[in-house]
């Protein structure tokens, strides 16, 4: 079988066609197919083969678009990687390669040139710190967030403004699709199998991948604060789910961030249960917010303090055993009160949404999952 032909990335100096060309089979070469992946005869009607990927154990639940052998192949052409490029290695010890990403990534809907937020979507995933693993295997509803900066919002795009979490027309959805699939068919969750799940989440299907409206923040980019990286940058969060903070009545920055933190320090959330030795708390304020907390706190750390003192519950409030457990492990504070994250630096804050009213996102943390930020590679 011999490949098609794979034209060079758009930053190459040259837009002619080249086939991929070994050395193995002498000195001129030879034209090599580099897909791996096993080849299976499958109806191309979208319904036919969602029913027979389901039958696979590949689906979602969601239509899915055939990864015919011509789909994966133009979307590597309008890319610059080779298809048995190992991104990562996720649990099982199983290389997620170019090609896996892309199959999942055609079956979900993403458009190719949203490869590279794919790939370091995957690398901050992989990350051990991020711990995968529990992630896949847990009760809980976790599923990775994504926070995503840079110029590559607009080009993609990726939304940051009305909407940005769910429910704006755009391949974010898809893009967080095809990391869920890769999660299914690659890292091998699959619910009441390898993963415990007890309800699961919508989020389990699409995931969240927003941007952060850079222009509207009173301070840097998430991601040149965590990682130094400036530009074109994801940083992914294991989150349970959204909480939703309306506040209509503060003027005062403090006020604002006293509402936001005692929301999200409600006594159920993983931050407070004596299984989780620690969370970190991801926290989006929408523009307006954003703008009345940056007028008097222009150094985030402040922001960070504020919201971590308020983000707190007095251990005396606690049920007997609750409270017994946690001052076993040393997390009541001489001031009696038990905080939702370790230190203020662990409420990340980023901002987002539209302009339509006072409003704040919480994202509670599934615990032992560590944030990780990584660079998208630029391609010019």
């Amino acid at each position: 079988m011999t490949i098609e032909l794979i034209r060079p990335g758009r930053h190459q100096e040259t837009a002619e066609a080249r086939p991929l060309v070994g050395r193995d089979c002498g000195p001129e070469g030879c034209e090599i197919d580099w897909l791996a992946s096993e080849r299976h005869e499958a109806g191309l009607d979208i319904e036919d083969f969602t029913a027979f990927a389901a039958a696979q154990g590949w689906g979602d639940g969601l239509p899915l678009v055939p990864p015919t052998e011509s789909r994966v192949r133009r979307f590597l052409a309008e890319n610059d990687r080779y298809p048995d490029e190992v991104v990562a290695t996720l649990p099982g010890e199983i290389d997620c390669t170019i090609e896996k990403l892309v199959i999942n990534a055609v079956m979900a809907g993403a458009p190719p040139h949203s490869l590279e937020l794919l790939v370091a979507m995957v690398a901050a995933v992989a990350d051990p710190d991020f711990e995968l693993y529990g992630v896949n295997a847990t009760t809980a509803p976790v599923y990775p967030a994504f926070v995503v900066n840079g110029p590559i919002r607009d080009e993609l795009p990726v939304p940051y403004g009305y909407g940005c979490l769910g429910g704006v027309p755009g391949p974010a959805a898809a893009v967080g699709r095809a990391l869920r699939l890769v999660m299914r068919n690659i890292a091998g969750q699959v619910a009441g199998v390898s993963s415990q799940t007890t309800f699961g989440s919508p989020g389990r299907v699409a995931g969240i991948v927003t941007g952060e409206w850079e222009e509207k923040s009173p301070w840097a980019p998430l991601a040149e604060r965590r990682a130094g990286i400036c530009g074109n940058a994801v940083t992914a969060f294991g989150t349970m789910g959204t909480q939703n903070v309306l506040d209509t009545t503060s003027h005062s920055a403090r006020d604002f961030l006293e509402m936001v933190g005692k929301s999200a320090a409600y006594v159920g959330c993983n931050a407070f249960s004596g299984a989780v030795p620690f969370a970190e708390m991801l926290v989006a304020l929408n523009p307006i917010c954003a703008e009345i907390v940056g007028r008097e706190m222009a150094d985030i750390a402040d922001v960070q303090e504020c919201l971590w003192r308020f983000a707190s519950v007095d251990a005396g409030e606690l049920n007997l055993h609750h409270r017994a457990q946690l001052e076993a492990q040393g997390r009541v504070r001489g001031d009696g009160r038990v905080y939702a994250t370790p230190e203020p630096k662990d409420m990340l804050v980023f901002v987002a949404g539209g302009l339509g009213g006072l409003h704040a996102t919480c994202f509670h943390s599934f615990g032992t999952s560590l944030t990780q930020t990584r660079a998208i590679a630029q391609v010019a």
